[in-house]
């Protein structure tokens, strides 16, 4: 998304409107502030007129002067401090909306996104980018309001003092605004460039930290390391550019405030000595107020980094809240009682409109029915299953739960008719009585303990070292796969859902374990639907119906025995198992 710079400005100025008040008080507190500042230097220079040399000092004028002097820079203090406190405020409320409205942003994207996109580069974008915007906010409200102040304020006041001086100030200036501009148009693509390497290198470093054991067992570590240097190196590249250029913008405007400088001083004293028409009090408020003339574009352009960097992270912030959501389903009804029953007429569904995975689907499914699901990686299985759930809407035919289309009723309506446990395990940071009661939080010891129990888990939970207060890693990696996944049936099991989704559930559990968890199990899914996805076929014997898909079809479906009587392709699936390899 390619959005210009003034949409940019004018979205972020939606998020700074509810702080209005806010806003207000800072311009206030540098209109102040910068008021009592251009004060100082006409005070200092009425002072030094009643300096007339030696002996010859009029100190009651001079003390009368230096008094209103301590009035002014305590003025300008305590209206500077106000302008920092209101700037600080009105930027971190703000960030803080804009990432509460970005986390809920992609809380609603369809997982079609999520799948597509790197989870490192979201985590950049959520994170790094919106710091990035935060800086840039709190730089740009501060010294912009001083530095627009001050500019048009030390012009007007020069012009009073004498219009000469003022002309020479004003006719040099234009010098300072070419380099400023010329500057900020070349590193702006560079933080462009640099935002985007950015997220691609938190993407890579997520992936190779989430899957480390992977890496390592196939020797990737120095792949992995050549490919982090690549895009370290494309990182270094537009970061040394975009620092180099903003980098040049201080000196260069220095030096066109040292002519400024240079000039009022010899044009002051050149009009001091041969017209009279200027004091030497007057000429030295004039140098000052020509440095601060000059000083908030040496300020304004010290900013151009973090202006640059926080509109290059804007961007990529917008783009993912630009993304559009599932559709809203706030005004669609509710699954009030879910009888069980699931009807798939003629589904078909495809990732891509020109390549379709599933072909008219057909299936009835009676309530407390077993249905499991079969057939080589790749067939269709779980993406039957994200359909069911409506991770993913079908692209032609309906999807029937307890009589109602599921495009009809809201997701998390449908979504609660289903338990479901993946191969994937799952857990969040926190103790195991938390991640056991993490669909149901209202759930008592007693429900939690029964839960656990029910899923084999008690055992292992009760020999830890603060048992179900025990407090366990993000994803749970101080667990072993199969106390992660009994964690994650528990969970289930407390949830008592209408409806369960078992995807793999019981593969990374031993064999011994295996058989106590499928008698639980069992348990669980008497007078419930069930959905059964598996590899093992021993697993499924007992199921009510089998549907066996390839290439995104049902080709058979029967029980386990009218399947093996058929000697086809489950037939044949089935005895591979024992097939010698």
């Amino acid at each position: 998304m390619n959005m210009k710079t003034n949409e940019l400005v004018k979205r972020l100025l939606k998020y700074v409107k509810p702080y209005r008040a806010l806003l207000f008080i800072a311009v206030i507190s540098s209109f102040i502030s910068v008021a009592a500042s251009l004060l100082t230097p006409v005070l200092i220079g009425d002072a030094i007129d009643f300096i007339v040399g030696k002996d010859n000092v009029n100190f009651s004028e001079v003390i009368r002067y230096i008094g209103y002097l301590g009035i002014t820079i305590a003025l300008a203090t305590i209206f500077q401090w106000l302008l920092s406190w209101s700037t600080n405020k009105l930027s971190f409320s703000t960030v803080k909306d804009m990432r509460e409205d970005l986390f809920n942003h992609i809380d609603k994207l369809p997982l079609k996104y999520i799948d597509s996109h790197s989870h490192g580069d979201l985590i950049t974008r959520m994170g790094n980018d919106i710091e990035q915007i935060s800086t840039g906010l709190l730089q740009g409200f501060s010294q912009l309001l001083n530095g627009v102040f001050t500019i048009v304020g030390t012009l007007v006041v020069m012009f009073i003092v004498n219009w000469i001086l003022a002309l020479v100030v004003f006719l040099i200036t234009p010098l300072s605004l070419f380099v400023a501009a010329f500057i900020a148009k070349h590193t702006h693509d560079m933080f462009i460039k640099q935002a985007t390497v950015q997220g691609k290198l938190s993407g890579l470093g997520e992936e190779m930290i989430s899957n480390a054991k992977v890496v390592q067992a196939f020797s990737y570590g120095d792949d992995a390391q050549k490919d982090y240097e690549k895009l370290n190196q494309e990182l270094y590249g537009y970061g040394y550019k975009a620092q180099f250029y903003s980098a040049m913008s201080n000196p260069c405007t220095r030096f066109v405030n040292g002519l400024v400088y240079a000039a009022v001083g010899i044009t002051g004293a050149l009009l001091a000595i041969n017209t009279g028409s200027i004091t030497a009090g007057r000429l030295s408020t004039f140098l000052m107020f020509s440095n601060q003339y000059t000083k908030p574009f040496n300020e304004i352009t010290g900013v151009i980094t973090e202006l640059q960097t926080a509109m290059a992270s804007a961007r990529r912030v917008f783009a993912v809240l630009d993304e559009p959501t599932e559709s809203d389903d706030s005004s669609l009804s509710e699954i009030n009682e879910c009888d069980g029953t699931v009807k798939l007429e003629n589904v078909s569904f495809g990732y891509t409109e020109d390549k379709i995975l599933l072909q008219h689907i057909n299936l009835a499914v009676e309530n407390g029915q077993k249905i499991a699901i079969v057939g080589p990686t790749g067939c269709g299985k779980t993406t039957l299953i994200n359909l069911l759930m409506r991770y993913y809407d079908v692209s032609g035919g309906r999807i029937l739960v307890s009589s109602h289309p599921v495009t009809d009723v809201k997701r998390d309506s449908l979504r609660k008719c289903f338990g479901m446990v993946l191969q994937e395990t799952w857990l969040t940071g926190g103790t195991i009585k938390e991640n056991i009661a993490y669909g149901k939080r209202d759930a008592t010891d007693e429900e939690i303990i029964a839960a656990a129990k029910a899923a084999n888990a008690h055992g292992f939970i009760t020999k830890m070292s603060d048992g179900y207060d025990t407090v366990i890693s993000e994803g749970g990696d101080n667990l072993s796969q199969g106390q992660k996944q009994l964690l994650c049936i528990a969970r289930i099991m407390l949830t008592h859902p209408p409806m369960l989704i078992l995807d793999e559930a019981t593969s990374s559990i031993d064999t011994r374990t295996e058989i106590k968890i499928q008698k639980a199990f069992n348990t669980m899914m008497e007078g419930r639907t069930s959905f059964i996805v598996a590899h093992r076929l021993s697993t499924i014997k007992e199921a009510d119906l089998i549907l066996v898909m390839n290439d995104g079809n049902i080709i058979e479906h029967g029980t386990h025995e009218e399947l093996l009587a058929k000697k086809g392709f489950y037939f044949n699936l089935y005895n591979s198992q024992f097939a010698p390899v």
